[in-house]
C-alpha cells in the first residue's frame, strides 16, 4: 500500500508564484480612480482633471496589458503646463464630463464601458483638447523606456553599429 502526503509543501517556485500574484495587487493601488492619491499631488490641475486625463490616454491608446501607471506617468507634465494649456485641459475635461452627463448621467470616468466613452470622445475629435492630447500621448506614451520592450521595440541602435547588422534584413515574418 502507497501513502500519499497530502500537506502542501512549500517549495522555492511555490513562493515566487504567489509572489507573483501580489503584484497586480499593488498595481492596481496605483488605478485610474476618482479619488487616487497620486492625482491628490497635483499642484495646478483639479485632481479630478488629472483622473479624467489619465482615462482618456487610456481610451485614445488603448494596451490591455499596460499598467495604469504608464498612462499616468504620460499625463503628469500636464501639471506643470503653461496656463494657457492648463486652462484648455481643464475645459475639454469639464466638456467630456458634460458630455457623459448628458449620455449616461455620470461623469466620464464613472462611465463603466469602454465603448461609451470612446463614444464620448469621438464626440470631441474636432476640438484642440482631443487635438492636443492625441498628438502630444504618442510621444509622452510611447517614449518611456520601460514600455519598449513591451512593444518588441530593443531601442536606438547607433551606438550598436546600426541596423544594417542588426536586423535590417530580417524579415521572416513575410516567408
Amino acid at each position: 500500500m502507497r501513502i500519499i502526503d497530502r500537506r502542501g509543501q512549500l517549495t522555492r517556485r511555490t513562493v515566487l508564484r504567489g509572489s507573483m500574484l501580489a503584484v497586480p495587487g499593488v498595481a492596481a493601488s496605483m488605478a485610474i480612480s476618482p479619488d487616487a492619491a497620486w492625482a491628490q499631488a497635483a499642484a495646478n490641475l483639479k485632481p479630478a482633471t488629472m483622473v479624467t486625463l489619465a482615462q482618456v490616454a487610456r481610451d485614445i491608446y488603448p494596451h490591455d496589458r499596460l499598467a495604469d501607471a504608464h498612462y499616468i506617468a504620460a499625463i503628469a507634465g500636464y501639471d506643470a503646463a503653461a496656463p494657457a494649456v492648463r486652462d484648455m485641459l481643464e475645459k475639454g475635461c469639464d466638456a467630456l464630463d458634460a458630455e457623459a452627463m448628458k449620455r449616461h448621467a455620470s461623469s466620464y470616468i464613472a462611465v463603466p464601458g469602454e465603448v461609451d466613452r470612446v463614444a464620448i470622445l469621438t464626440s470631441q475629435e474636432a476640438t484642440p483638447f482631443f487635438g492636443k492630447l492625441r498628438s502630444d500621448l504618442v510621444v509622452s506614451l510611447y517614449n518611456q523606456k520601460s514600455l519598449w520592450a513591451k512593444f518588441g521595440y530593443e531601442g536606438a541602435s547607433a551606438d550598436k553599429g546600426g541596423y544594417i547588422h542588426r536586423g535590417f534584413d530580417d524579415i521572416d515574418w513575410l516567408s
